[in-house]
C-alpha cells in the first residue's frame, strides 16, 4: 500500500524524505513510506526547503505558489501540499 500521499481539499499532500547536500536534486525512490528526494542545497537558512519547492515546481510544471511546506521546516521528513490532483502527480513521477 502506498503511504506517501494523502488527499486534501486543495489537492494532494505528499510525505517526503529529503536528503540535503546532494550533487543534484532528483527523485531517489521511497524511504520509510515517504518519497525520497536528494536536494542539492544545504540545510541552512531554509535553503534546502527553498530548493525543494523549486524542484517540485519544475518537476510538476506548476507555479511555486501552488506548493506549500505544511510540516517539517527543520526536519528531513516533510509534508508538502501540492495544489494538483494525485493522478497528475503520479503521471509525472512515473514518466
Amino acid at each position: 500500500m502506498v503511504t506517501w500521499h494523502r488527499p486534501h481539499p486543495s489537492g494532494t499532500l505528499l510525505l517526503i524524505y529529503v536528503q540535503p547536500g546532494a550533487s543534484l536534486s532528483e527523485w531517489v525512490g521511497e524511504h520509510d513510506g515517504r518519497l525520497k528526494l536528494k536536494i542539492k542545497a544545504q540545510p541552512k537558512d531554509g535553503e534546502a526547503n527553498t530548493e525543494l519547492i523549486h524542484f517540485l515546481s519544475d518537476f510538476l510544471g506548476i507555479p511555486k505558489r501552488k506548493i506549500f511546506l505544511i510540516k517539517g521546516e527543520s526536519s528531513r521528513q516533510k509534508t508538502i501540499l501540492v495544489e494538483l490532483p494525485l493522478v497528475e502527480i503520479l503521471s509525472k513521477i512515473k514518466d
